[in-house]
């Protein structure tokens, strides 16, 4: 009732209403945009891909990344999926030119490499529509848009219009940051999940023989889920902090005590949501470079399906690695003990310094293990429920009405983050508008 009434408060105040109804505004006009087709492309040969459940896995995968445009092959197809690649590119470029990492440092450096990450999005998001329309036409024997390969114009006027699609959605990503609720790229992916539920849903109740089975097991399953996800997002481990105590005159300052909250998974969703850009990629390079050789189809259906070992296997120890890497790069950045140092705070029994970094560092990254762990083990559970699935009744296939992939862990995790991101913004516009707060 607390939550329900703290929503209400939200909705009674006339610049949070806007902000609130502005977001909805926004995702409902991307959902609009994702069935806006690519210029002169076969609705035949796309029904014949969807029908046939041709690449389910690349599909559902690039789905998630575009807010559930690619099996309209509409104008947004790449989604935000080139940003994010850039993003990661620049992440790692960052730790290893010099150059980057002092303009990150400097005053409005976050700034600079934000637009270079911008322009580095447009030639990703030329190389994105060429692999999107050769993975398409790989499922299909019908053309999935006449012209294109042959004809300069169309293929020049497929390839303008994807890319111009992408910027649109990162653009619309930008104003929801910046005049809604939540951050934007993350609010895309998360209405392109919620979006894709009442479909698979349905999917499960339509296997007449093994509807109730998958109803129960996916209730199951998300509220475990959900209960993990909950843990271990909220878990942190306290470093004491003191403060020294300083004489000025008559009067005596400082001498308190704090503590710096750590938590367990510090990064949230964006390891899931890297590791599902990257996981992709042999795919993609297979459909651009080998589109119609063996090599290329094994690039497919190894990394385009959602399953066989080698997939899971690999997504597993990139959302592993990419928790620690991208933990490491934010308290890098945080320059916790510079800034405690400056402040004349020290934790008890540390020099202060070089010391205290890399005991914090030290500390984060024990920690980070379990929330590493999760995430990893999370991003596998369509592969665990197969295994147990098939236990329980026989079945070898169930792709198509596997419980696990109704939203699927990472969409799940990526859902429950942005969900808990935005109530977390909502409580602090509150807070400052002297409202109780509603995350208790």
């Amino acid at each position: 009732m607390q939550l329900l009434d703290a929503v209400r408060n939200a909705i009674r105040l006339p610049d949070l209403r806007r902000k609130i109804l502005f977001t909805i505004f926004i995702l409902t006009l991307y959902q609009f945009a994702t069935h806006i087709p690519v210029p002169g492309v076969s609705r035949s040969a796309l029904e014949s891909i969807v029908n046939q459940g041709a690449g389910a896995g690349i599909l559902q995968v690039l789905d998630l990344l575009s807010g559930g445009a690619v099996t309209n092959f509409s104008v947004l197809a790449n989604g935000v999926y080139p940003f994010i690649t850039a993003q990661i590119i620049l992440q790692l470029l960052t730790g290893v030119i010099p150059r980057l990492e002092q303009i990150s440092k400097e005053p409005g450096g976050r700034e600079k490499l934000q637009r270079y990450t911008y322009f580095l999005a447009i030639p990703m998001a030329v190389l994105q529509s060429v692999s999107q329309y050769n993975v398409m036409q790989s499922l299909t024997n019908q053309t999935v848009i006449p012209g294109y390969g042959t004809n300069f114009i169309v293929t020049v006027e497929v390839l303008a219009t994807m890319t111009a699609g992408t910027m649109f959605a990162i653009w619309l990503g930008n104003l929801i940051t910046e005049e809604g609720i939540g951050n934007g790229i993350s609010m895309i992916i998360f209405g392109g999940i919620v979006a894709r539920v009442p479909r698979s849903l349905l999917i499960l109740i339509n296997d007449q023989e093994w509807w109730l089975y998958n109803i129960i097991a996916f209730v199951i399953l998300t509220l475990l889920t959900v209960i993990g996800i909950v843990i271990i997002q909220e878990g942190t481990r306290r470093i004491p902090v003191q403060y020294g105590k300083r004489v000025r005159g008559q009067k005596q300052y400082g001498g308190g005590s704090t503590h710096i909250p750590l938590k367990v998974n510090a990064v949230g969703m964006i390891p899931l949501i890297f590791a599902q850009a990257i996981i992709t990629f042999p795919a993609i390079i297979g459909g651009i470079f080998f589109p119609n050789t063996p090599f290329g189809t094994w690039l497919r259906n190894t990394f385009g399906t959602q399953s066989g070992f080698w997939y899971w296997f690999f997504e597993f120890l990139l959302v592993f690695a990419f928790t620690y890497f991208y933990t490491d790069v934010m308290i890098q950045q945080q320059n916790l003990a510079e800034n405690l140092q400056r402040q004349g705070g020290f934790i008890p029994g540390i020099r202060p310094g070089k010391r205290t970094q890399e005991y914090i560092t030290k500390v984060t990254r024990r920690i980070t293990f379990a929330g590493a762990l999760f995430l990893a083990i999370a991003v596998i559970t369509p592969a665990i429920m197969t295994i147990i699935d098939f236990v329980l009744t026989g079945r070898t296939d169930v792709r198509g009405t596997n419980p696990a992939l109704v939203i699927g862990s990472a969409g799940l995790i990526i859902v429950v983050g942005v969900v808990v991101d935005t109530m977390r913004q909502l409580e602090s516009q509150l807070v400052m508008r002297n409202y109780d707060s509603f995350m208790k």
